[in-house]
């Protein structure tokens, strides 16, 4: 059935609730890309080793993927709102241990810190994407994701190149301090929605191991689903270009103290790249559940030019165009995923599986990182790295692009959606 798409603008100016989501939204990943770059020139400079910082983003992302699926049982079982809040508030506690950092031999409290920080993100995570589909109608979910992307890229943006003159002229203890600011700022913007946690109706008590295999279960018995789930597990398996970008920007193109200024500036590109990949997809194709089925596919093979692309980059300036026109494709297929699966999945097991894609992501990512790291110790061009990259993307890419260009499978009459009419706005 078709629905009237709904503008950016005006699902900012009447829908208060997704509006104040959005708010904490901002200010949260804000604060995490001041923290992130911070982190990446900090330990880079500490140990001067590409293997240690891919270390880091193992610590960010493996751990995740051992707490995600539990996490997803709490996100459907409690109030999503009562799980944005606190997790917000132990990370604001968590992330000003990064202030006792002043030497080699304190590193552990960076890989500590991180493992904790990323734990409570593995809650934060699935309950926001829970959350949308609760707050918006059917005909502003795209928008909502949309926007929702397009935040974290600009956040991205602003908070890694900002970040990286902060961190490169002030030092990284103001970027830690800032960090904690924004989750508190973060919790108290939450703290003010009024929803209903229409979740909540159905449950039945059961343990949580029955929760969690009913969860799994929907995912491998729903062929649609599955592939929709896991899309960004496959774009993660290249998700080892986020260690790359420090690698390029400290030995190819250093900028700043410790490089801090090129590796932010790759990283804004790559945050401005993903701000507007949704948002042309949406406009050329609109929002039509095959049209987002069959864009996730040949949205693979745009990161995968951008990456062929940037492994000739001559210079910084063109490195930053490569890499925004790789990442627009990435966030493609991370908006419409979403989207598809808040439509396909009932409300009530939301949470479960956003949780085990986000487990498959991580996990994904989290090793594609420590075997760049280990090629990058291990001598390997950084340009001989992207190119292989580069590979990587393209097989899910013609794979799933084969899977999801026929009509779905799901009938569009399972779409969950949230009826206006039961918001308290």
């Amino acid at each position: 059935m078709a629905t009237r798409s709904v503008g950016y603008i005006e699902l900012l100016r009447q829908n208060k609730v997704f509006r104040r989501l959005w708010y904490g939204q901002i200010v949260s990943q804000l604060g995490d890309w001041f923290n992130s770059i911070a982190l990446y020139a900090l330990l880079y400079n500490l140990t001067g080793s590409g293997q240690a910082v891919g270390a880091l983003l193992v610590a960010q992302f493996l751990p995740a993927t051992l707490v995600v699926p539990w996490s997803g049982v709490i996100v459907d079982r409690l109030p999503r709102k009562l799980v944005l809040i606190v997790t917000d508030v132990l990370r604001a506690v968590v992330v000003l241990a990064l202030l006792l950092v002043r030497d080699p031999g304190s590193v552990w409290i960076i890989y500590v810190v991180t493992v904790l920080n990323f734990s409570f993100a593995a809650f934060f995570e699935p309950a926001r994407s829970a959350t949308i589909p609760m707050i918006t109608r059917r005909e502003e979910l795209v928008a909502a994701n949309a926007i929702s992307g397009a935040t974290w890229s600009a956040m991205l943006a602003l908070g890694a190149g900002i970040g990286g003159f902060v961190a490169g002229l002030l030092g990284t203890d103001v970027a830690f301090v800032l960090n904690s600011i924004t989750f508190l700022v973060s919790a108290v913007i939450i703290s003010q929605i009024r929803m209903q946690e229409t979740h909540l109706n159905h449950r039945v008590p059961s343990s949580g191991l029955h929760d969690l295999r009913e969860g799994v279960t929907y995912v491998f018995t729903r062929k649609d689903v599955f592939i929709y789930a896991t899309s960004k597990a496959w774009w993660s398996l290249g998700g080892g270009v986020l260690l790359l970008l420090t690698i390029v920007g400290q030995q190819l193109f250093p900028l700043g103290e410790d490089s801090a200024i090129s590796i932010g500036l790759l990283y804004a590109a790559r945050g401005i790249g993903t701000g507007i990949g949704p948002i042309l997809a949406r406009y050329l194709g609109g929002e039509s559940i095959c049209f987002l089925r069959r864009a996730i596919g040949p949205s693979f093979l745009i990161t995968t030019v951008g990456y062929v692309a940037f492994s000739g980059a001559p210079n910084l300036a063109i490195a930053m165009l490569v890499v925004g026109i790789a990442h627009m494709g990435g966030s493609i297929q991370w908006v419409f995923s979403t989207a598809l699966l808040q439509m396909h999945v009932p409300q009530q097991l939301q949470g479960r599986i956003f949780a085990i894609e986000l487990a498959l992501l991580t996990f994904a990512t989290a090793m594609s990182s420590y075997i760049i790291g280990l090629a990058a110790d291990a001598g390997w061009d950084p340009r001989m790295i992207a190119l292989v990259v580069a590979g990587v993307f393209m097989v899910p890419g013609i794979i799933l692009t084969l899977l999801l260009w026929r009509p779905p499978a799901i009938d569009q009459s399972e779409e969950q959606h949230v009826d206006a009419a039961l918001l308290k706005v």
